[in-house]
């Protein structure tokens, strides 16, 4: 009885049934393997902007047959060659925004440039112009710094109100 057991069992692994299913087997492990390394070489490519070491990462890929994706996921930039791209051009936007000292209009929040004697959306007055040579005044000028002219404010700068203490007093109803 046990010599027909492993007569069955020996005849399978020598039918073709057998073969057919270890080539697809074999077939198998053969595509995730080149898988396995596309995915690594895709990859590299979009970490790494030398060429010559796409191609080393995608040999440490494929040697060591699904360990070497492994490896490389180790020692793998952090970070896509786009992003990096995108970052650096933030910054560059952000440094360029810091650089301009661009001004508002204080009513509607407009942008205004520093010659504007009355917002252009709003129209509220910005700054009054010289009597002299009519270029916008900084509200805080006491003289015109382009022809020495004293200035004469039409309208006074608002101050920031005080803030007044009041006693609280307590009256009892009955």
């Amino acid at each position: 009885m046990i010599a027909s057991v492993f007569g069955g069992v020996h005849n399978f692994f020598h039918s073709q049934t057998w073969s057919v299913i270890r080539t697809v087997g074999i077939l198998f492990v053969f595509v995730l393997w080149a898988a396995t390394v596309y995915w690594v070489w895709k990859d590299a490519r979009r970490r790494i902007a030398e060429p010559i070491l796409v191609g080393l990462a995608t040999l440490v890929g494929a040697i060591p047959p699904f360990l070497g994706p492994l490896v490389y996921m180790l020692f793998r930039p952090p970070e896509y060659l786009a992003d990096v791209h995108e970052r650096e051009l933030e910054i560059k936007a952000i440094e360029r925004r810091l650089g301009e000292h661009e001004e508002h209009c204080t009513v509607c929040g407009a942008p205004v440039g520093a010659d504007y004697l009355v917002c252009p959306v709003c129209t509220t007055k910005l700054r009054q112009a010289c009597t002299s040579c009519s270029r916008p005044l900084d509200p805080t000028w006491q003289v015109c710094p382009y022809c020495e002219t004293p200035v004469t404010s039409e309208e006074p700068v608002p101050l920031r109100p005080k803030t007044q203490r009041t006693r609280r007093t307590t009256s009892s109803s009955s």
